[in-house]
């Protein structure tokens, strides 16, 4: 039966279309989403705050979960999408979100969206990016849409967040004066060290790479061009990451 509420699209980064009916968001759901909702589960009960909340599911076999408030940080000002306190924070969010799930990553019976990555070592979010973390004005306060999470190694989450909040995507805004080996270095730091910079640049690169097939896999399902304009991004970056170090501009 309908509560009788409204619903409001949402955007983001999410692959399936989200609606808001009141203080809950419905989304479709899949084989993936018992795992999901015992990834939801551990985090909460590993303290992890500002991650969605699963409370079971609607009249039409929807998943409902709790609303996160906020905005995402793509949408944020460029002063709170680039600050370097934000991208601290996304670092630790992201730190806590793979020790709490750390349990789960051996169990090879739960059905995940996206393909398992060697060596497991946690579950990743799998598209921790600026698209899917929320702010309340200028402050961090949750992550979203974690739809496509799997287990993976701990860097194949933070090379992705270090492509889309460094950044080192073609399509960031407003962020050619950025020193992107220092913001490298804290987001490392942030997240509590274990890799060096080169790591996570090998990490992007092969990150990028395994995107550009996914994404040209989706445009040659749903024959949406944009996707492969994705795609070609992914590639150009992949490209200019190979030839990059810390301390040449990246250009």
């Amino acid at each position: 039966m309908s509560d009788g509420l409204d619903e409001q699209v949402l955007t983001g980064g999410n692959a399936t279309p989200v609606v808001r009916r009141g203080g809950a968001v419905h989304r479709e759901t899949g084989p993936w989403t018992p795992a999901v909702h015992l990834l939801l589960r551990a985090l909460r009960d590993g303290g992890v705050t500002g991650v969605p909340e699963a409370l079971g599911f609607d009249e039409r076999g929807r998943e409902i979960l709790s609303f996160v408030p906020g905005e995402t940080l793509t949408d944020a000002a460029p002063r709170v999408l680039w600050s370097i306190h934000v991208l601290r924070d996304a670092a630790r969010l992201l730190r806590a979100i793979h020790d709490a799930s750390a349990p789960l990553a051996g169990d090879r019976a739960l059905v995940w969206r996206s393909n398992r990555h060697e060596p497991a070592e946690v579950i990743c979010h799998n598209d921790f990016a600026t698209y899917n973390l929320i702010v309340v004005g200028d402050t961090l306060s949750g992550a979203i849409d974690f739809d496509f999470a799997s287990p993976g190694p701990r860097v194949w989450d933070l090379a992705y967040l270090a492509y889309r909040i460094v950044p080192f995507a073609e399509d960031s805004p407003d962020a050619a004066e950025l020193d992107r080996a220092h913001r490298l270095d804290e987001l490392i730091t942030a997240y509590g060290g274990g890799f060096e910079a080169a790591d996570v640049v090998a990490a992007m690169v092969r990150r990028l790479h395994d995107l550009r097939e996914f994404t040209l896999t989706r445009r040659d399902a749903t024959g949406r061009l944009d996707f492969g304009e994705h795609a070609a991004m992914y590639e150009r970056d992949a490209a200019r990451l190979t030839d990059w170090s810390p301390g040449l501009p990246y250009c």
